[in-house]
């Protein structure tokens, strides 16, 4: 802990991280040109390469558990997102992003920068990936609950699962994030950043789509998207111990 609160000390007066040559091939070996939006120069790549050491993340992920708490289960007021089960693709891009200064967040760069080089972000990503999901926290709740899901249903079906999956499972390969599980106000918020131009490194096909929508439309996609259950990425339910 001593290394990482030096490491951290260093970062923040640090004008620049050091990158790796871009790579042509992502995780399990696909090709960059599958998504190409995450295709930066430097560490991003080379992190998407590596096989993430999960035990070593867990060590790491001691930066992070103030904010995103011990389950990295985040926030239901949206302020934190939910980092447990996403995919390590996904992680690592938003991590690289911002340490990169392509996705501006003064308060996770701070910690993001801490993170020494790519195996760093490999081995953080593949712990949080293996978390299990909370079912049930930070759903839209208000009274018009259902009538809201319903309509979002239709346009979720209709422009996001294509590439956000089915049941907002997206895509690992692709390094499409995983919608399921999320907090609604944290995925409303940052739809309508992407919308209004306030959100950079967004993919362009989804700054596309959303771009028409009015803030009734979001505010329903996104109570959709809350309400989606990965039952393979639930934590199981702890039954109480009966007393012999």
């Amino acid at each position: 802990m001593q290394k990482l609160v030096l490491a951290l000390s260093l970062a923040l007066h640090a004008a620049a991280l050091p990158h790796a040559a871009p790579s042509p091939v992502g995780p399990e070996g696909v090709p960059v040109k599958e998504y190409p939006w995450q295709a930066l120069p430097g560490e991003t790549n080379e992190a998407l390469e590596r096989k993430g050491e999960r035990k070593r993340g867990q060590r790491l992920y001691a930066l992070c558990r103030s904010c995103h708490l011990a389950s990295a289960g985040g926030s239901p007021d949206g302020a934190v997102p939910r980092l447990a089960g996403q995919h390590s693709s996904v992680l690592i891009k938003q991590m690289a992003d911002i340490r990169s200064g392509v996705r501006h967040n003064s308060t996770m760069y701070p910690f993001a920068a801490v993170l020494a080089d790519p195996q760093d972000l490999a081995d953080l990503a593949a712990y949080l990936e293996g978390l299990c999901i909370q079912a049930g926290d930070g759903r839209y709740d208000a009274a018009d609950a259902e009538q809201q899901v319903a309509a979002g249903r239709a346009l979720y079906d209709k422009a996001c699962r294509t590439c956000h999956g089915p049941n907002g499972e997206g895509s690992r390969h692709k390094g499409y994030p995983m919608l399921a599980g999320q907090h609604h106000r944290y995925l409303l918020r940052q739809m309508t950043e992407i919308r209004d131009g306030k959100r950079s490194a967004a993919h362009g096909e989804m700054v596309r789509i959303i771009g028409s929508y009015t803030d009734d439309e979001l505010l329903a996609v996104a109570a959709y998207q809350a309400s989606l259950v990965l039952p393979g990425k639930a934590c199981a339910v702890k039954r109480p111990s009966r007393k012999q």
